[in-house]
């Protein structure tokens, strides 16, 4: 049955993955990783810093320029007991849109310390166990945040590691995710330099990551799943670079699910012949079936199972083709999940620099 037409289950989604494949921390060096290029149905095993023998001049690269945050902070309540927020989105000055520990006892009007200079309320209870939170600070909050806030690692990392960096893409600009946008972790500053020297343009948007992204799914069936907002930029130079390319006939290659979910959301809000900026918030959930229309390949990670994620490298990449792909990459020994290895999806068949579609 095409995928536009199964009835799609959160337990189609699911795999086995053993213990020692999910990465614990970086590689030294980013660029490399290994990179699992998936290209129609054909599998390659390469490494990152390859990337540029699939890329041809006149295709651009897409890049999330989003920065995380030192999202985590660890407070007492009135009573003395540990509390934990974990920031998502900001609404004003002071209030954030956050999940809180332990929820059920963190009432509206409920007070958390973090010292002397920084105390949280809570205001509100939203959807899914978000609360609304207000922070009463002495100074400026951005850099109570740096003093007394943790950079928010996936549970699934046990390990410690030195440097928070490692959890930044080295084009990060915008602080604002509470996650970062993994796939262009792998990426150094000079492997782009040579990919722009060879002809391939970059664009950049930015959508913070939040709960959107990282929350689990619980509702078996999936039409049943509604996605949390993530607040994303689509500026004019990325409309402009991205046209032209369409234009010349080149592809757009989004690096990351976070980038490919902005420019879907783009694109079905505006006439692709006529792209221009946009800011906003992306509830867009995408699966098999899904009907993609700016992106022409992806570069990703290997993700959790049963997740958003997985899914949308599924309807982009063919539901069997990627569940192949990812037996393939258990069987030999790549890395999965944020400091893991990478995948590069072409899906329609285009691959080396200079074969035409």
């Amino acid at each position: 049955m095409p995928d536009a037409e199964r009835r799609w289950r959160l337990s189609d989604f699911a795999y086995d993955l053993p213990q020692e494949r999910i990465a614990q921390t970086p590689l030294e060096k980013r660029d490399q990783s290994k990179l699992l290029v998936l290209d129609g149905k054909r599998i390659e095993d390469r490494r990152f810093f390859e990337l540029g023998e699939y890329l041809r001049a006149g295709d651009c690269l897409v890049l999330n320029e989003t920065r995380v945050i030192p999202a985590r902070l660890i407070g007492v309540r009135d009573n003395g007991a540990a509390a934990e927020i974990l920031l998502l989105k900001r609404r004003d000055l002071t209030v954030w849109e956050a999940l809180c520990k332990p929820g059920k006892k963190l009432k509206i009007g409920a007070n958390i310390s973090f010292g002397p200079k920084l105390t949280a309320i809570v205001e509100d209870r939203l959807e899914d166990g978000i609360r609304l939170v207000r922070f009463l600070f002495e100074g400026v909050f951005e850099a109570l945040l740096d003093e007394l806030g943790e950079t928010p690692l996936p549970p699934y990392i046990k390990e410690q590691w030195p440097d928070p960096e490692r959890y930044q893409t080295v084009y990060a600009r915008f602080d604002g995710s509470a996650a970062a946008p993994t796939a262009g972790l792998h990426f150094t500053a000079s492997l782009l330099s040579d990919i722009e020297a060879m002809g391939v343009s970059l664009a950049t948007l930015t959508l913070h990551v939040g709960l959107g992204t990282f929350r689990p799914v619980r509702a078996e069936d999936l039409d049943h799943h509604v996605m949390h907002e993530e607040h994303f930029l689509f500026p004019e130079a990325a409309a402009r670079t991205i046209k032209q390319t369409r234009q010349n006939g080149g592809r757009i290659i989004a690096v990351g699910t976070t980038s490919a979910r902005v420019l879907e959301t783009v694109a079905l809000e505006q006439n692709l012949d006529r792209l221009t900026a946009m800011e906003g918030d992306s509830r867009l959930f995408i699966r098999p079936g899904f009907d993609f229309q700016l992106t022409d390949g992806l570069v990703t990670n290997f993700h959790l199972p049963e997740s958003t994620l997985l899914m949308l490298v599924a309807a982009f990449a063919g539901y069997e083709e990627i569940m192949q792909a990812y037996r393939h990459a258990i069987q030999h020994d790549y890395r999965f999940f944020s400091f893991g290895d990478a995948m590069l999806l072409l899906p329609s068949g285009n691959n080396r620099s200079g074969e035409m579609r």
